[in-house]
């Protein structure tokens, strides 16, 4: 905090005082959640003799550039129903910028239900609360606690979704992925995880298959997001 003027009588109607705060730690973007927020704003007092202090406070918006990471390895992955379903699907990288666009494959091994159509959503799940970290195992693959769980607030938010199949496929039939990060219509964010213990913003590509009795078999994959410009 800086004080602008020291104790005296106000004459004018409008008066400008500049400030100037160097060095300030602006360790996280800005974020507007639904349970969450990042807040960075000026505030101004005027403190008043013998009445209560004047207070206006004004938003400021902030960015932070990332870096490109030194290892961005693909996904690849199989998973299926024994005897009835087996696709193994690959994504060229894990961590995008948010700018990019995701390119992958969908290689169907095995098919013996009858699929409808094929779908491809990206999803953001805001976790807040105790504890973040704890309720998602720590990241070491232990299982979280159920008290850790009781404090923690999940809120998961379709941000865009794509049909990029219709039709029964067939066996060793090869389905494109492509997918632009810069057409989500949503406002993207870095991956933010476990700040502070409190609260963490995860992205995950959900694929989900339907079939002709509208069941749905779906996979997650979580992705990291990174800022490579302003903007």
């Amino acid at each position: 905090s800086k004080e602008l003027m020291p104790p005296g009588v106000l004459y004018q109607n409008i008066m400008e005082m500049p400030f100037l705060f160097r060095n300030m730690d602006k360790e996280h973007e800005s974020y507007r959640g639904r349970n969450v927020s990042v807040r960075y704003f000026v505030r101004v007092i005027l403190e008043r003799k013998f009445l209560p202090p004047l207070q206006k406070e004004h938003d400021v918006w902030v960015q932070v550039m990332g870096q490109a990471p030194q290892q961005n390895e693909a996904i690849k992955m199989e998973v299926g129903i024994e005897d009835c379903l087996h696709i193994e699907f690959e994504y060229e990288r894990r961590v995008y910028h948010l700018q990019d666009t995701i390119l992958g494959k969908i290689h169907f091994l095995l098919v013996r239900i009858k699929i409808k159509h094929m779908e491809l959503a990206v999803i953001r799940r805001e976790t807040s609360g105790d504890g973040v970290q704890a309720a998602a195992g720590g990241g070491n693959g232990v299982p979280p606690s159920t008290e850790a769980q009781q404090n923690v607030f999940t809120e998961t938010q379709t941000l865009v979704k794509y049909e990029i199949m219709d039709g029964a496929p067939v066996r060793g039939e090869v389905i494109p992925v492509k997918l632009s990060l810069r057409g989500i219509p949503a406002d993207l964010t870095p991956t933010y995880t476990a700040v502070n213990n409190r609260f963490s913003v995860r992205y995950f590509l959900n694929l989900v298959l339907v079939d002709e009795e509208d069941r749905r078999y779906f996979k997650q994959q979580e992705i990291i997001l990174w800022r490579k410009e302003l903007g």
